[in-house]
C-alpha cells in the first residue's frame, strides 16, 4: 500500500504493479529517444466514482487496455476532460514535479464545466506521487527530457440518455518524453484562422476538455494546406482579437533589453488559463521584465512587426514549454514575419530560465516545485 497525505484526508492507493515490467535494456533505448506520447510506463493509476460511494477503488495497477461498453457515455456525449503536467529528475537524483496543485485546480475546474464529478485535489496529487513512485526508472537522467504525465477523466454510465453521467473513472498515465517539435527549437509558422473559432464566451474554452481538441483538428489541417506548422485562434465574435496558438497560449515582446515588455491576451473565459502562462508573468517579473495581460488584434501583430515594435512572440504550455513564433499567414490580412524569423532574446531567456527552477538549477523562489521521491 502506498498513503500520501496533502491536506486534512488520506488517501490510500492500493499498488498492485505490473509483474511483467519493460525490460532495462528495453526500457534505456526508449528513454534514449523517447519523442513525445509514443511510449509509456509499465504501470497506471485509476479510480472510481459512484454517486452513492463517491471516489473509491484508487489503485496502481499494470498498464493495459480498457474494457467499455458500447453504450459508454462519454463515447457519445464527450463528458472527457484530461489535463499534462511533468516529472523532472534534478541533478542530484531527486523527482519533482511542477505545480502539481494547480493542475488539480485546473482538472476539477473542467470537471466543474461539463458537469462531471470533482477530484480532491489531494487524490489528484496523490495518484501522481504514486505512479512517479512507482515507474521513477522511466524519469529520464538527461535534462532535456521528461516524463509526461497524463491524468484524464471519462464518463462511464452506460445508457443513451443525454444528462450527466452517474459514474466516472479517473486514469493516471505516463510517458517519457523528448521534445514536443521533432525539428527542437525553432520558429513556427502559424496560420491565422479565418473560418474555424475554438471556443466562444460561454463555451468550453476554458476548461481541458476533449470536445475542444476535437473541434480544433480542422484548423490545423488547414494550416498544413498552408505550409504552417500551427494555427492560430480569433476570438468568435469578431474574428480580430489574437486567442491562442493550437493548445498553447501566446505572449508577445514589445521592445528589447532593459525596456522589454511582455502582453498576452488575458482570459476572456473562452481561453485555456495555462499553468506555463501563469509561471511565466512571474518568471518575467523576476527577470525585472514589465508583463502584462491585454488585447492584441491581429492588426496591431501585423502593424507592430512591421514596424519593429514587436520584436518576438512565442508561445507557451507544458509540452513544449516555450516555442517562438517566426511567421505568420493569412488569407485576408497576407504574410509577415517576425523581426528577422528567429529565436529572439527574451523568448531564450524566459525558457531557460523557467526550465532552470524545473530542473532545480537555480532556487524555486516561489515554492513551485514538489518533491516526489
Amino acid at each position: 500500500m502506498t498513503a500520501t497525505e496533502t491536506g486534512s484526508r488520506l488517501w490510500n492507493i492500493s499498488t498492485h504493479p505490473s509483474t511483467s515490467p519493460t525490460p532495462s535494456s528495453e526500457r534505456d533505448a526508449i528513454l534514449a529517444n523517447p519523442g513525445f506520447g509514443g511510449n509509456f510506463t509499465d504501470n497506471m493509476v485509476r479510480a472510481k466514482w459512484t454517486a452513492d460511494k463517491g471516489w473509491h477503488d484508487a489503485e496502481l495497477v499494470a498498464y493495459g487496455p480498457l474494457l467499455l461498453d458500447p453504450a459508454t457515455n462519454f463515447i457519445h456525449y464527450g463528458q472527457a476532460i484530461f489535463e499534462g503536467l511533468k516529472a523532472y529528475r534534478h541533478a542530484d537524483g531527486s523527482i519533482k514535479t511542477f505545480r502539481p496543485f494547480k493542475n488539480a485546480q485546473r482538472f476539477a475546474a473542467s470537471a466543474r464545466r461539463l458537469a462531471m464529478a470533482e477530484l480532491p485535489e489531494e487524490l489528484f496529487v496523490a495518484s501522481i506521487e504514486a505512479l512517479v513512485r512507482q515507474d521513477h526508472e522511466w524519469v529520464p537522467h538527461d535534462a532535456e527530457k521528461t516524463l509526461y504525465l497524463r491524468p484524464f477523466m471519462f464518463s462511464t454510465e452506460i445508457g443513451l440518455g443525454v444528462k450527466p453521467a452517474d459514474s466516472y473513472e479517473y486514469l493516471l498515465i505516463a510517458s517519457p518524453a523528448g521534445a514536443y517539435w521533432p525539428k527542437g527549437l525553432k520558429p513556427v509558422s502559424v496560420w491565422l484562422s479565418d473560418d474555424y473559432v475554438r471556443a466562444a464566451p460561454g463555451g468550453t474554452g476554458e476548461a481541458k476538455c476533449a470536445g475542444n481538441y476535437a473541434a480544433s483538428l480542422i484548423a490545423q489541417a488547414e494550416a498544413s494546406q498552408h505550409g504552417c506548422d500551427q494555427v492560430v485562434w480569433l476570438d468568435a465574435a469578431e474574428r480580430r482579437w489574437i486567442e491562442e496558438m493550437g493548445g498553447m497560449n501566446l505572449y508577445f515582446v514589445y521592445g528589447s533589453g532593459d525596456s522589454a515588455r511582455l502582453v498576452t491576451p488575458r482570459l476572456t473565459g473562452s481561453l485555456l488559463p495555462g499553468i506555463t502562462r501563469d509561471s511565466l508573468l512571474t518568471v518575467a517579473s523576476d527577470l525585472g521584465m514589465r508583463a502584462d495581460e491585454g488585447q492584441i488584434s491581429v492588426e496591431d501583430w501585423k502593424a507592430g512587426c512591421e514596424s519593429g515594435e514587436i520584436t518576438e512572440v512565442f508561445a507557451c504550455g507544458t509540452a513544449a514549454v516555450i516555442t517562438p513564433v517566426g511567421e505568420v499567414k493569412s488569407r485576408t490580412n497576407g504574410s509577415w514575419a517576425v523581426a528577422d524569423g528567429g529565436t529572439g532574446p527574451v523568448t531564450s531567456r524566459l525558457r531557460q530560465e523557467l526550465l532552470d527552477i524545473q530542473t532545480g538549477v537555480i532556487p524555486d523562489r516561489h515554492n513551485w516545485l514538489h518533491a516526489i521521491c
